[in-house]
């Protein structure tokens, strides 16, 4: 629905751009300008509301818990692990991790109740997955290893939220979430996310031994 608002008014901004160049033809200078102006903002601000809409698109959203994704492990060395993260649509990504313990970042828009009211869910996107080690003093001196887990986008909601708040009254809070577990070879965990933040739990019983046992 929101596309077709996009649509529509961009068809208006270019009929605008039409008259601008007929009466500019006839030399009418000042309707001329005025439609060519009228025109410029039309078709601009759909632009940027298109390149907003396809940012909030590479977030989810959040209604209720939810899966973000499932990581198994699998050791290739010393401290060393072969991470498979499978997302609920089906995609699968491989990642190389060193260290003790993995780690999943996200960040999260939530909206006041009344902007709930309304159609806006909280919505979250996975950011980072990293592997980490239990002592800082490895933190310092061993190799790291850190991944995006989503590309750049030309337009962030986050980000614009996050410098903008005074601007966006109905938001409630615009954080980041992490969440971590140790590594072991064959664990499985899920990934969850609630309004709360990011969850993560064991699956199988290689993942509850490595929890278990967790210093």
């Amino acid at each position: 629905m929101t596309f077709i608002a996009l649509i529509v008014v961009a068809l208006v901004g270019i009929l605008f751009l039409f008259a601008a160049v007929r009466r500019l033809r006839q030399r009418k200078i000042i309707g001329g300008l005025f439609h060519g102006a009228t025109a410029l903002v039309l078709i601009s601000l759909c632009a940027c509301a298109a390149l907003l809409l396809t940012g909030l698109r590479t977030y989810q959203r959040l209604s209720f818990e939810q899966p973000a994704g499932e990581l198994q492990l699998t050791r290739s060395g010393d401290r060393q692990f072969t991470a498979v993260l499978s997302y609920p649509n089906g995609e699968r990504a491989s990642f190389a991790l060193r260290g003790d313990e993995w780690q999943v970042d996200a960040r999260v828009l939530k909206w006041h109740a009344f902007a709930n009211l309304i159609g806006f869910d909280a919505a979250y996107r996975l950011e980072r997955l990293s592997g980490r080690y239990s002592r800082v003093e490895d933190e310092v001196t061993q190799p790291r290893t850190a991944f995006s887990l989503n590309p750049p986008q030309l337009i962030d909601p986050w980000d614009l939220v996050h410098r903008y708040r005074s601007w966006v009254p109905w938001m409630d809070a615009v954080y980041g979430s992490a969440t971590f577990l140790p590594m072991a070879d064959g664990a499985l965990y899920e990934i969850k996310v609630s309004q709360s933040g990011l969850i993560a739990r064991p699956l199988n019983q290689a993942a509850r031994d490595a929890v278990g046992g967790w210093h």
